[in-house]
């Protein structure tokens, strides 16, 4: 079902709600991420929906057809990018298509499968989350009147971040597989770009060059679970 088929009654965007009738599917791992993003459909009057695997949207769309899906390229299932393909070759094609990394290489990847527009982590600024979906929707799902464009800095609560933490860390677990493994530095990479947790940022990538070199990394391995552990125990860490 086509999401515009609930929007007959529903009141125009406004100025302040420029979003206000769009229906947002989120296709992202990160609860720290997702978070942010929720934080950013309020404030814009958008209706968020939320995918965490490929798996997951794909059930999704089988029951409805959003507004707009921003596809997180790193998920548990697989890569962002084969979503991304798919919606951009199916008829009737979603409005708008945006891809999200941490990594901004990842950048050229969501481009040429098919995506619109690219949102870089950290998902920080409410004014740039708007104008991409603003800048591609047609001119008259445009908000009446001029927008009162606020660059609010959206900051989400940390306990989400926590929430990752625990996450990546029962992933670790006890002698990791080597995908999972792989898996989880990705996400630890994309969920510390989030919090501008620099240390955690750099400890997995230091693990993952090793990795790619084939160097030992139980070491590693044993570091980033200790910074892991310091971050579930300190309830202020970010």
């Amino acid at each position: 079902m086509d999401d515009r088929d609930f929007m007959s009654n529903t009141p125009l965007p406004t100025a302040n709600r420029p979003l206000l009738g769009l229906t947002v599917l989120l296709v992202e791992d990160s609860l720290f991420a997702c978070e942010a993003m929720r934080l950013m459909c309020i404030r814009s009057g958008a209706r968020l929906r939320r995918a965490d695997s490929l798996r997951s949207a794909r059930r999704h769309l089988q029951v409805y057809r959003p507004s707009v899906v921003v596809i997180d390229l790193g998920l548990p299932d697989g890569s962002g990018a084969e979503l991304i393909d798919e919606l951009s070759r199916a008829r009737p094609r979603v409005g708008i298509v945006l891809a999200t990394s941490g990594d901004d290489m990842a950048r050229a990847t969501a481009i040429a499968a098919g995506a619109d527009g690219f949102l870089p982590k950290p998902l920080h600024s409410l004014a740039a989350f708007q104008d991409a979906i603003l800048s591609r929707l047609p001119a008259d799902r445009q908000p009446a009147g001029p927008r009162l464009v606020r660059d609010e800095v959206i900051m989400p609560d940390r306990t989400a971040f926590r929430d990752d933490m625990a996450h990546a860390a029962d992933l670790l677990g006890d002698g990791a597989e080597d995908g999972v493994l792989d898996y989880t530095l990705q996400f630890l990479a994309g969920v510390a770009r989030s919090a501008q947790d620099s240390t955690l940022e750099q400890a997995s990538a230091r693990l993952a060059q090793a990795r790619a070199q084939g160097q030992a990394t139980h070491a590693g391995v044993a570091h980033l679970a200790g910074l892991l552990q310091e971050r579930l125990q300190n309830r202020m860490a970010i």
